[in-house]
């Protein structure tokens, strides 16, 4: 196999993707779940923080989508497309239910939820106009 050829298959924001996908499946996660205690566990879906039990419980969830990310990048799977696009979205808007409720509503939370919202919307449009990649039409 040719490294240099793997890597070319994508653009370089995509290959940064593709690596944080694989540190969070493969080391980042499975210490989340194996070693942090309970009482300090966090998960954050949707914007809304699960603490203790309940983010242990939900920790899996995390792992399978990392480990489908890091397949899918690495495969430039034709199904990464549209679920890659659709998660980057729920990421951009999680930031904004989060922020506004951790700010209690005010505009500072407006404010930060809406530019994390904004920023989030590069790599999911990023990801949307490059439909080609994943072989499909």
């Amino acid at each position: 196999m040719d490294w240099r050829q793997e890597w070319a298959k994508r653009p370089l924001w995509m290959n940064f993707a593709l690596l944080f996908c694989a540190y969070m499946a493969l080391l980042y996660v499975p210490w989340d779940f194996f070693f942090k205690p309970v009482e300090e566990d966090v998960e954050v879906w949707f914007g809304v923080m699960f603490h203790g039990e309940t983010a242990k419980w939900l920790t899996p969830l995390h792992w399978i989508v990392y480990a489908a990310g890091t397949i899918g990048f690495w495969q430039m799977s034709r199904w990464m497309w549209p679920w890659a696009t659709i998660y980057i979205a729920q990421i951009g808007i999680g930031f904004l239910v989060w922020s506004v409720n951790h700010w209690s509503g005010s505009w500072l939370g407006w404010a930060l939820g809406i530019t994390s919202l904004a920023l989030w919307a590069i790599p999911c449009v990023a990801l949307a106009r490059n439909r080609k990649l994943f072989g499909a039409d």
